[in-house]
């Protein structure tokens, strides 16, 4: 049975609030909700008032702790820990009224250790939780990584490069090969969710070059609870410094990991 930390509870409360405001404004946002944030990347009145819910909550429980939002709330705390939160992972499907977002909350310790981590899925009501060395768990439920040993029935999530183009060729060499040696490969529009699939094996595993620490800091540690491993593109532990993500299985992992040093090891992945 899944324990939950006061820290657990209140990003889980957190997330639900989110998740809450999602619904009601799924499927009706105007155009003047949707702004333009930078080159083909938007960001609604949704992502902010998520984002306004989620640090009220989280601030209030807990006032000395520093927080990091996409959306461009910052707290300096001082108590050396910082929570990492994405209030809507998947804007353009959620502009575009495809039912797959997400809102993702991370704590980690002054070391950089990721402690906390929630996942939440509003539309189909699934909670991804995680904390350091208690497991990993979808609606209370323990999970586990994928025991898929055989490449060609591996099922691969990524993302899409759709900003940045000097990485393109490598990017391609890798879904080239992928394309090749594995069954199939998805791209859900949420890293979170990548992530969280990874870590209850409905995927075998995700690569993504340049994302950021709120994009991938709650799935990390989903993937790591539940037996998987997630290094960045140079295979380091640390994944903060470079955010860069390899996640699977020990099979997968390794697979993945060697196909991104060889289509990378030419571009300055730091």
């Amino acid at each position: 049975m899944e324990t939950r930390s006061n820290e657990l509870q209140t990003a889980i409360k957190a997330a639900e609030a989110a998740g809450a405001i999602t619904l009601e404004k799924f499927g009706e946002l105007s155009q003047s909700d949707i702004k333009g944030k930078d080159f083909k990347d938007f960001v609604t009145e949704v992502d902010k008032a998520c984002e306004a819910a989620i640090s009220l909550i989280i601030s209030e429980s807990f006032p000395d702790d520093s927080m990091l939002c996409e959306e461009g709330t910052v707290v300096k705390g001082s108590s050396g820990r910082t929570w990492i939160v994405d209030p809507l992972d998947g804007t353009l499907n959620f502009i575009h009224s495809f039912p797959v977002f997400s809102i993702s909350i991370a704590l980690k310790d002054s070391n950089n250790e990721l402690m906390t981590g929630v996942v939440f899925q509003p539309v189909l009501q699934e909670l991804f939780t995680a904390e350091k060395g208690r497991g990993a768990y979808l609606n209370g439920t323990k999970i586990s990584i994928s025991n898929r040993s055989e490449k060609e029935s591996f099922l691969i999530a990524t993302g899409i490069p759709f900003t940045e183009y000097h990485y393109i060729d490598s990017y391609f060499g890798v879904l080239k090969e992928i394309i090749h040696d594995c069954a199939g490969i998805r791209r859900a529009g949420s890293a979170a969710i990548d992530l969280a699939y990874t870590a209850c094996g409905r995927f075998d595993g995700f690569w993504e070059y340049k994302l950021f620490p709120w994009d991938y800091s709650a799935g990390v540690l989903l993937v790591r609870e539940a037996g998987g491993t997630v290094t960045d593109f140079t295979g380091e532990h640390d994944v903060f410094k470079r955010n860069s993500i390899v996640a699977g299985n020990g099979t997968s992992h390794k697979l993945l990991l060697e196909k991104v040093l060889n289509h990378f090891s030419t571009l300055n992945v730091s």
